[in-house]
C-alpha cells in the first residue's frame, strides 16, 4: 500500500470514528440566571452561547423547581441550591432528585479546611437520598493564603478535602489572566495549580473540572477570546472533563470586587463577552472528541523556560521530538481507545509560534481539525504555525494497537 493510500485510509477511519462518537464537553455557567429573570427566552439565550449547565442559588425551593422546568425546555441542566437544602436536606433532595434537568446540588464555594467535616456530613445526607448526582463544592486556587486554606500547603488542602468530603468531581478555580503594569500576563503559579489538581484527582480516582474567568474586576481585564481560550485549553490539556465560566450573569459589585462585563450585565443586557464566550465555546466543542474520556499519558511544558512548579514534557511513546524554537508551549500526550493524540498549546496571548513535531516513521499521523471534524495531512518535522492561545492536535493509531 502506498503512503498516500495508507494516510487516506487512516483519515477515513478517524473521520468515521469521530462522527460515531460525537461527545460533548460539559460547559457550566457559574452564577446563571437569577430567579427573578427565569424565563424560556433567558435559558434559550444561555443555551445559544454553548452552556449546558448553570450553577445558581434560589431564594426558595419553589423558585428552584420552576427554574428546573424552564431550563429543561431549553436543554440546560442546573446545579442548584436553596435554603431548604440545608435546613431540611432529605425532604428537599427527595423533591428535587426526580427532575431530569437537575445535574447537582449547590453546597459551598471555597471552604476552608475547618468546614470539611460539616460538608462531609451534608454530602452524606444528600447521598443517602440521591447518590446519582454531584454535591457541588468548589475549591480555592493555590494563590489563596494558608489562613484561607486552613492548611500549611495547597496540596495538603486538596488532599484533605478529597479524603474527608465525598466527591464525584473535583472542582477548583484559578484565574491566571491579570492586568499588570507590564501588560496582561499569566500568573506564574497557574500551571503548578493544574498539576496539583490533576495529580490529586488521579490519586482520588475522580475527574476534575476547571474554570475560565468571564467577568472583569481588578486586577482582571475584560476577557478577550485569547484570554478565555488559553485558560480552557490549558484545562483540557491537563485532563479537565468539564469547563466552567465565572460568571455568566454579572454579580453585584462589592467593596472588594468591582464586578463588570460578564456575558450578561446586571440589568440583563448582553455584553461583548457574551459573543466571545459563545465563539470560544463553539470552538472548544470541536475538540470534544479529543479530550473527553481521554487519558492524559503525560502533560508538561517545553521552551526556553518551564513555569515554576510545572513539569517538563519528555518525548517518548512514538513522539521523537517537539521543537518550538524555544517558545513556551504546553504539550499533552493523550490516549483514547486505539487512538493517540498530541495536543500542543501556544500559551502566548499575542504571539504566533511555529512548532515542528517528529514522530516515529512507522506512525501514520494526521492533523485533527475541529471545524468539520476532519483531518489533514501531516509531514514529520515540518513547522506548523499555532496562533496565540490556540492548539495544534495530531492524531495517530499507535503501532501497539494495530
Amino acid at each position: 500500500m502506498s503512503l498516500r493510500s495508507m494516510w487516506m485510509s487512516l483519515a477515513l477511519l478517524c473521520a468515521s470514528m469521530s462522527a460515531a462518537e460525537s461527545p460533548q464537553i460539559p460547559i457550566l455557567a457559574w452564577i446563571g440566571i437569577p430567579a427573578e429573570h427565569t424565563s424560556p427566552e433567558r435559558y434559550e439565550e444561555m443555551a445559544a452561547a454553548g452552556f449546558t449547565i448553570a450553577f445558581q442559588g434560589y431564594p426558595n425551593l419553589d423558585a428552584l423547581m420552576e427554574a428546573l422546568d424552564v431550563a429543561e425546555a431549553a436543554g440546560v441542566q442546573l446545579i442548584a441550591g436553596c435554603p431548604e437544602l440545608r435546613s431540611d436536606t432529605a425532604t428537599t433532595v427527595e423533591r428535587m432528585r426526580h427532575h431530569p434537568a437537575l445535574y447537582g446540588y449547590v453546597l459551598r464555594d471555597e471552604p476552608g479546611a475547618e468546614l470539611f467535616p460539616m460538608l462531609a456530613e451534608w454530602v452524606e445526607a444528600i447521598q443517602a437520598v440521591d447518590d446519582t448526582r454531584w454535591a457541588y463544592i468548589n475549591l480555592f486556587p493555590n494563590y489563596a493564603s494558608a489562613e484561607q486554606l486552613g492548611t500549611e500547603t495547597y496540596r495538603e488542602h486538596v488532599r484533605l478535602f478529597l479524603e474527608t468530603v465525598p466527591q464525584k468531581i473535583l472542582s477548583f478555580d484559578h484565574y491566571p489572566v491579570v492586568e499588570t503594569a507590564d501588560g496582561i500576563l499569566l500568573r506564574s503559579q497557574y500551571y503548578e495549580n493544574l498539576r496539583i489538581i490533576r495529580e490529586e484527582a488521579l490519586r482520588a480516582g475522580v475527574p476534575f473540572w476547571a474554570f475560565a474567568l468571564s467577568v472583569a474586576h481588578v486586577p482582571y481585564p475584560v476577557p478577550e477570546e485569547t484570554h478565555l481560550r488559553v485558560q480552557q485549553f490549558s484545562n483540557l490539556l491537563y485532563g479537565a472533563q468539564g469547563l466552567q465560566y465565572f460568571t455568566y450573569w454579572t454579580p453585584t459589585p462589592t467593596e472588594a470586587w468591582n464586578f463588570n462585563t460578564a456575558p450578561i450585565e446586571r440589568d440583563g443586557t448582553r455584553t461583548v463577552v457574551y459573543d466571545r464566550v459563545k465563539a470560544v465555546t463553539s470552538y472548544l466543542q470541536g475538540f470534544a472528541a479529543v479530550f473527553i474520556d481521554a487519558t492524559v499519558e503525560q502533560v508538561g511544558h517545553m521552551g526556553a523556560s518551564i513555569p515554576p512548579g510545572a513539569e517538563a514534557f519528555e518525548p517518548g511513546s512514538g513522539i521523537v521530538a517537539v521543537d518550538s524554537r524555544d517558545s513556551p508551549i504546553v504539550v499533552s500526550h493523550l490516549r483514547k481507545g486505539e487512538r493517540a493524540f498530541l495536543a500542543i498549546l501556544n500559551p502566548s496571548l499575542e504571539e504566533s509560534i511555529e512548532v515542528g513535531v517528529t514522530l516515529d516513521e512507522g506512525l501514520q499521523a494526521s492533523r485533527f481539525l475541529p471545524a468539520d471534524s476532519s483531518n489533514a495531512a501531516f509531514e514529520n518535522g515540518s513547522p506548523i504555525a499555532i496562533e496565540p492561545a490556540d492548539v495544534l492536535v495530531l492524531e495517530w493509531i499507535p503501532s501497539t494497537s494495530r
